[in-house]
């Protein structure tokens, strides 16, 4: 009876895994909440010994878990390798998924902002390229300036006096 009830424990938590990776995709969890459910209903440990196991503080793993923090991509893959699971791509929503698998080619910036932006900056970015000039997520001094002034003469005259330059 031992062997059975392991199996049977083993499958339920497998299901759990399943269910959890699935609400997860579906956008219903957070990764925060993911690991909180996959910690509670998969191990049954507290934050305590979970981080432990994982190597972090509890404030760390309790941030991870409610969304505050910003862990490593390490970290979260250390996470989620203890229930077999690893870090992946996937489409930020089901209709995105939908136009993917239907062979529509969408920019980043069409998804993000539902327009059409400049080929060469997507691909740049697609590829992890950052804008020179930039620091962390913040253009550099007078970047913004020199940006939109540039993108003015592309669009052409504005004014009467852009005209006569």
């Amino acid at each position: 009876m031992g062997a059975a009830m392991k199996a049977t424990t083993g499958e339920l938590r497998k299901q759990l895994i399943e269910e959890i990776i699935q609400l997860h995709t579906d956008g219903e969890l957070t990764l925060g909440m993911a690991i909180r459910r996959l910690r509670l209903e998969v191990t049954g440990f507290d934050q305590e010994t979970f981080a432990q196991m994982c190597g972090m503080s509890t404030r760390a793993l309790y941030q991870l878990e409610t969304d505050k923090g910003n862990p490593t991509l390490s970290t979260v893959d250390s996470i989620l390798r203890k229930f077999g699971l690893r870090m992946g791509l996937m489409a930020a929503m089901p209709a995105h998924r939908r136009r993917v698998i239907a062979g529509e080619r969408s920019s980043v910036s069409q998804i993000v902002k539902g327009e059409v932006v400049n080929r060469k900056v997507t691909h740049a970015i697609s590829r992890g390229a950052k804008p020179k000039g930039t620091a962390g997520n913040r253009p550099a001094v007078g970047t913004s300036r020199k940006i939109a002034k540039k993108e003015a003469q592309k669009d052409g005259p504005t004014s009467e006096d852009d005209v006569s330059q």
